[in-house]
């Protein structure tokens, strides 16, 4: 199953309205660049797990809000963490990181 990329952006899209936050100043929270969380909303940019992790931060969510429509209260500490040890790794390590990501959510866990 592939990602739909425009649903994410909608779904960050919502969660930036309903904080009454600016596109601008969620990307300086965020630090991403000038006008691409316009080209995220709108589907045309796939962002990386790391700018899905950094804008759940920014954004005061957790990842999963934006990849499947579900947050999970009682794990947002957790996500944070998670976050933030990401935040600290190399390209090549983040990488890794995102590569075993991957792995992962193929995984039939049920």
């Amino acid at each position: 199953m592939k990602p739909d990329y425009k649903e994410i952006g909608r779904r960050i899209a919502e969660r930036r309205r309903s904080l009454g936050l600016k596109q601008a100043e969620v990307e300086e929270r965020a630090d991403l660049g000038c006008k691409y969380l316009s080209s995220i909303e709108r589907g045309i940019s796939i962002p990386s797990t790391e700018v899905i992790m950094r804008l759940a931060i920014a954004l005061d969510t957790t990842p999963d809000a934006f990849l499947v429509g579900a947050v999970k209260i009682e794990d947002q500490e957790r996500w944070r963490t998670v976050a933030q040890r990401l935040r600290t790794l190399s390209p090549r390590q983040l990488n890794l990181a995102e590569e075993l990501i991957d792995i992962a959510a193929r995984q039939d866990m049920d």
